[in-house]
């Protein structure tokens, strides 16, 4: 059964940046109150007073613990290497069975140049490709033949060494995409492996999605 309670705790969670706002103490109870009312009604089938939405509000705890908390800012202070990559170019196509076999060409291509930038990640139904704009050529004749869904040009990626342990963090990478959010920093592609995670950006969002990175080691939460 649906109570005020639960309908803030939902409404709460679709809203990370509201919630955030609410645990920081930096709005308004009286006026949040006001705008759930409208929702809180509609999904309790029934009118609802602002005065217990502002209590439930008030009473609402985020569900991440002190001690998580404790751990995602040792986890930032912990960050390793910054690597930030420019003119760099995405390919997206369908996965066919010839697909990987032209992969293969590829890595025997680039095996000998240490300099290029390479990612490869196969999805259910397409696979994408980063790499080097210099190579950009390369790509399209060895792929010439597969039904490619999508290029980009004009792309960089910034890489971070995470500490080991990373991925028994509750809300790690929500803090950094989140961060990155807040700065109207969109994301073209994100690629991660175990300690390490990369996010690929437009040219013309590199140096704020840099600084928000950067400025995760002195992160508050």
């Amino acid at each position: 059964m649906k109570t005020i309670a639960s309908c803030v705790q939902e409404l709460l969670v679709a809203r990370p940046f509201l919630e955030e706002a609410l645990s920081r103490e930096i709005i308004n109870y009286s006026a949040l109150a006001k705008d759930l009312n409208q929702p809180i009604s509609e999904l309790l089938r029934k009118p609802v007073k602002d005065g217990a939405i502002m209590m439930a509000l008030r009473r609402y705890t985020p569900p991440t613990s002190k001690k998580n908390e404790l751990k995602l800012k040792q986890i930032f202070k912990d960050l390793g290497d910054i690597t930030v990559r420019s003119n760099l170019t995405d390919f997206t196509f369908y996965n066919s069975k010839t697909l990987i076999h032209n992969h293969s060409k590829v890595l025997a291509e680039i095996d000998a140049d240490r300099q290029v930038f390479y990612a490869f990640t196969r999805g259910i139904h397409e696979s994408n490709i980063i790499i080097s704009s210099a190579k950009k050529n390369t790509i399209e004749s060895i792929f010439e033949h597969e039904t490619q869904i999508a290029t980009q040009d004009q792309l960089s990626a910034i890489s971070i060494n995470l500490p080991k342990g990373n991925s028994k963090i509750v809300g790690l990478y929500y803090q950094i995409f989140k961060r990155l959010a807040w700065e109207n920093v969109t994301l073209y592609e994100v690629v991660s492996t175990t300690n390490e995670f990369t996010i690929l950006v437009e040219d013309h969002l590199i140096d704020n999605a840099f600084t928000v990175i950067k400025g995760l080691k002195n992160q508050e939460f």
